[in-house]
């Protein structure tokens, strides 16, 4: 599948490539299989135990709403703390993300998860028809989100990019652990700004630093160019450390 291409602002330019359905829906099997399991764990569990017979009433249905409740929100659950990957995501090697390349908010991840119920289940079915008819492969609940699940990256891409920037200097320890989560394409796009001469230079740097800044949450304590400098070497090193 060709890669989508993604303008996150003025200067910002992602290639993405979207999950396939069929990876989703692997995804998904997966998915399924290890909720399953641990409903089928848990009632045996159960039977075997007096737990639930002791318990009377209101207690006994709060218990069963609290041991249930990680199986029934397990894809919001996974994708809120494990980076946009539930188990089935990972092993496909997809993840949820903006479409603009950012990391979803909580409200974005709980908008698709609640999406959920008319794109696959009241509609039967609903939410695959738009994953083949939209561009980016994306369901009901990704266009109201504003989400899209992409392929990962993998490592030697990642290396192979990294091989063309300055060795990082020994023990050399970040500045901005926010860089971690800035993708290899918004790196590219700050040393290509870092690279430009002429008159415009300044103000280029000036305004990329400023749309990284918002983007980021960072307010630094020093010039613009050392900014994206630092960024770049912040970003080798979490890359580095991941690997």
């Amino acid at each position: 599948m060709a890669n989508t291409t993604i303008i996150t602002g003025q200067y910002v330019r992602i290639n993405q490539t979207p999950a396939s359905v069929g990876e989703r829906i692997l995804a998904r099997l997966i998915d399924m299989v290890i909720i399953i399991l641990y409903v089928l764990a848990t009632i045996a569990f159960f039977d075997k135990t007096p737990l639930l017979r002791i318990m009377h009433g209101s207690f006994q249905v709060c218990f069963l709403l609290f041991v249930y409740l990680p199986a029934f929100c397990y894809s919001l659950l996974f994708e809120v703390f494990n980076h946009g990957q539930s188990i089935g995501k990972h092993i496909m090697n997809i993840r949820v993300v903006m479409a603009d390349g950012s990391n979803p908010t909580f409200g974005a991840y709980l908008l698709r998860w609640l999406l959920y119920l008319i794109d696959f289940t009241i509609t039967g079915g609903l939410g695959v028809i738009f994953i083949l008819l939209t561009k980016n492969n994306q369901r009901i609940g990704d266009l109201a989100a504003g989400t899209m699940v992409i392929k990962q990256n993998d490592y030697r891409k990642i290396q192979v990019s990294l091989d063309e920037y300055a060795h990082l200097e020994a023990n050399y320890h970040p500045v901005f652990p926010q860089a971690g989560d800035l993708s290899l394409e918004q790196i590219n796009v700050i040393e290509k700004a870092l690279s430009v001469n002429g008159i415009e230079r300044d103000n280029y740097i000036s305004q990329l630093s400023e749309k990284i800044k918002g983007l980021l949450t960072i307010n630094p304590q020093m010039n613009d160019e050392k900014f994206l400098e630092t960024l770049i070497k912040d970003y080798q090193y979490y890359a580095y450390v991941d690997i």
